[in-house]
């Protein structure tokens, strides 16, 4: 399988590896996004914006779901994913190389799950390599586009998992709404106690009434070491 560049091998443990390469990694957003849906064994899940299949990985390997798919627009990105999927024998994930926009499933999924750009086209994205500005800028992908994907593909009270900024925390709800998504659990994460949020976590179900649970904070470190929650998540021990 061709690869644009050069490629390193991240071991996530419990058999599961991921391919890498300088244009396609990740970070802890992918950790905490997975841990955040927490898919259930029976589930069927979608991860959009997949990049290199991480989140999807991470969540076979902690939550072991019916299978999950792996949706991403740049091919270099998907074949990283196809990559990860040999490297890690994992039957049951399945990347695909697509337009979030216009793609449909042939069944409805249960959760899905995204890492998408975070920021508004036009805002920086001119000093980055094209697949830096498509990842980080809503060139190609944009928070509405992501909810209208999932509104086509989620079963009636399926679930949708987003992380973002919390700058863009309006768009999303908004967003969520507009595509018959009531938003119902909302997690800040924060380097630690005495910073401000740096990311936000939200989960939105299809049909769903209107109420959101707030949920306590996440915080990265405590006394300058990573929390137990966080520990957990790595699997630090």
């Amino acid at each position: 399988m061709p690869l644009c560049d050069e490629i390193s091998i991240e071991d996530l443990g419990g058999g599961f590896k991921v391919a890498i390469s300088k244009e396609h990694r990740f970070g802890t957003d992918a950790f905490l996004l997975a841990d955040f849906a927490s898919p259930k064994r029976k589930d069927r899940c979608l991860d959009l914006c997949a990049g290199n299949g991480i989140v999807g990985l991470l969540a076979l390997r902690d939550f072991m779901p019916e299978e999950v798919y792996a949706i991403e627009l740049q091919k270099p990105a998907y074949e990283l994913s196809v990559k990860s999927k040999e490297l890690s024998g994992a039957g049951n994930f399945f990347p695909i190389n697509a337009d979030l926009r216009v793609w449909r499933g042939e069944r409805q999924f249960d959760v899905i799950t995204c890492n998408p750009p975070y920021k508004r086209g036009g805002t920086g994205a001119e000093s980055l390599s094209k697949a830096s500005a498509l990842a980080r800028h809503e060139i190609e992908c944009t928070v509405y586009d992501v909810c209208e994907a999932a509104k086509r593909n989620l079963r009636f009270g399926g679930r949708l998992c987003l992380c973002n900024r919390p700058e863009r925390l309006a768009d999303c709800i908004e967003t969520m709404r507009k595509n018959g998504i009531e938003p119902k659990r909302l997690r800040s994460v924060h380097k630690n106690a005495d910073s401000p949020a740096w990311l936000i976590l939200i989960e939105g179900r299809l049909g769903g009434s209107g109420f959101m649970k707030i949920e306590r904070p996440l915080f990265v470190l405590e006394n300058g070491e990573y929390s137990s929650e966080m520990r957990r998540i790595y699997r630090l021990g």
